[in-house]
């Protein structure tokens, strides 16, 4: 808690007086301050979380490609922050396209180590899953709406190391999309990682086992089965992961796949929700499809309410750049292990408890929202 002290000045008039020094006043607690990246689709994921919580004060949500086009993340996030009364809230587009990545090496690849389950925005139909969108600059009508309001027109690797010079080591940064964002920032002010407070990202894969038994849970287990190692965030831009992983955080929580498989979106949890009959709570109704994990929402629920993490693991992890079958996967190793090249202690969280979680994540979204 801090305190406001009394100057030298003032100190020594006091002590002439005859009477007592008044007692110093005590400070209001002050919110803690919070940047978001995110590949942001719908109104899931880590941004409405933070925005309802009432000590967090959001300084921005930066947008990068990922599960969709980076354009599209933007009207997904302005169109959140409209239907939470949050437009004071700076909406800041990022990166469209990964370091090196492309869709033709992409191609090449799985001609040689075969399909990938997910390519976010170069999805073929064919694959099973939803389809890409060609051109980065489409922009398809949401359904929860399209957004009026207009993004901000500075750069997200720019706006990240701004705001941090801003507050140094006072923000935790969300990077629950690719790391493009995040290696672009930390490539143009070397001191941004360290400077941030702390780091808590989704992303990267262990050894996720199917935990529920229903049929969606089975379906989205196909993709670790025969890759455990394996996850989008990372798959989409591997060189900006490897350029975060070997940052200077002062603290890094992961959040891999691994804890996400015994948690899903049920009809039971969101009718939980209509109550409260707000904006928020009413698009979520139709916003969000049930049988789905919940992915982003740990990352956030973990920092929020930290008694829902039941099992977690100091390892040190980097991620793999080599043009084989390996990359994009993820690497761990414990302290006695690790190759000395560069990759830094992490906190990763391979449990949660979900009970604890979605009680929390209830009175969040139920929360009245500013108007």
């Amino acid at each position: 808690m801090a305190f406001r002290f009394v100057s030298a000045a003032c100190f020594v008039a006091l002590l002439s007086l005859a009477t007592p020094v008044a007692t110093v006043a005590k400070e209001a607690p002050t919110k803690r301050l919070v940047l978001i990246d995110d590949d942001i689709v719908g109104l899931n994921g880590a941004p409405a979380l933070l925005l309802q919580a009432p000590d967090v004060e959001v300084l921005g949500i930066t947008t990068t490609s990922g599960s969709v086009w980076r354009d599209t993340a933007t009207a997904y996030a302005l169109r959140t922050v409209e239907i939470l009364g949050r437009t004071d809230v700076p909406v800041v587009p990022g990166a469209t396209y990964p370091l090196l990545n492309t869709q033709e090496s992409t191609k090449r690849w799985e001609g040689l180590y075969g399909r990938l389950e997910f390519k976010g925005p170069w999805t073929e139909p064919a694959s099973g899953g939803s389809p890409g969108t060609p051109s980065p600059s489409v922009v398809p009508s949401l359904p929860i709406g399209d957004p009026v309001t207009k993004p901000s027109s500075e750069i997200a690797a720019a706006f990240l190391v701004r705001m941090v010079r801003a507050h140094p080591h006072q923000i935790t940064l969300f990077a629950t999309g690719p790391m493009t964002n995040i290696a672009l920032a930390q490539s143009l002010d070397p001191s941004f990682a360290a400077n941030v407070k702390e780091l808590v990202y989704m992303g990267g894969s262990l050894n996720p086992q199917q935990t529920l038994g229903t049929p969606a849970a089975a379906a989205f287990a196909r993709e670790f089965v025969n890759t455990p190692r394996r996850e989008f965030n990372i798959r989409w831009d591997p060189e900006a992961a490897r350029i975060m992983a070997h940052g200077a955080w002062p603290k890094v929580t992961m959040v891999p796949i691994d804890p996400s498989t015994g948690t899903q979106w049920t009809r039971g949890f969101l009718d939980s929700l209509r109550s409260a009959h707000t904006a928020l709570t009413d698009t979520l109704q139709t916003g969000l499809e049930p049988g789905f994990p919940i992915w982003d929402e740990i990352a956030a629920m973990v920092w929020l309410e930290p008694a829902i993490v039941t099992r977690a693991e100091t390892l040190y992890i980097d991620f793999d750049t080599n043009q084989t079958a390996g990359y994009g996967d993820t690497l761990s190793w414990h302290e006695a292990y690790r190759p000395h090249l560069g990759e830094r202690a992490q906190t990763v969280v391979l449990s949660i408890d979900r009970v604890k979680m979605e009680a929390t994540m209830r009175a969040l979204y139920k929360r009245p929202l500013k108007r």
